[in-house]
């Protein structure tokens, strides 16, 4: 019985047989995905537009519209979580059987928090890209700096005055 240590390739490898002398005779890959799409059962999007509480079906206990102070809502959230919890433990201890409606209040808080902060992602990523490309700019201008130094050193050692 023999076996090979790689399988064979797929059958659409034939398509690319003229490649190394005509990269034009292979096809063109398929355009990317735009919208929405199903995969493995579950629905994605292609859109950047972090979807709003309603649509999840969740109450917004933060106000509504562009100008929100994420600083003084989260950290309103943030005591709201705390007394919530405070709450909870009370009830865990005197009523243990009505815990539940607490744990889906502090569930809520959580949710509203976990919305506030991945609305401010994009904002993150573009303080981030902004620091590395001013460290890629200091690295390369301290590069030309080296460079420069090092060629006046050299012209230095070379001159037999």
């Amino acid at each position: 019985m023999a076996t090979a240590t790689y399988p064979p390739p797929p059958p659409y490898y034939k398509l690319y047989k003229d490649f190394s002398q005509n990269p034009k005779s292979a096809p063109e890959p398929p355009p990317p995905i735009q919208g929405t799409y199903l995969c493995y059962g579950a629905t994605y999007t292609t859109d950047d537009v972090l979807p709003s509480l309603e649509d999840q079906g969740v109450r917004q206990l933060y106000p509504k519209g562009p100008n929100i102070d994420f600083k003084k809502e989260l950290k309103s959230l943030n005591r709201e979580l705390q007394l919530h919890l405070l709450e909870l433990a009370d009830i865990l201890v005197e009523r243990p059987s009505q815990y539940a409606r607490r744990v889906e209040e502090i569930s809520l808080v959580f949710k509203n928090l976990h919305h506030l902060l991945n609305s401010l992602r994009p904002h993150q990523a573009r303080a981030t890209l902004i620091h590395i490309l001013e460290l890629q700019i200091q690295r390369r201008k301290q590069a030309v700096e080296d460079i420069k130094r090092e060629l006046v050193h050299e012209k230095a050692s070379n001159c037999s005055c």
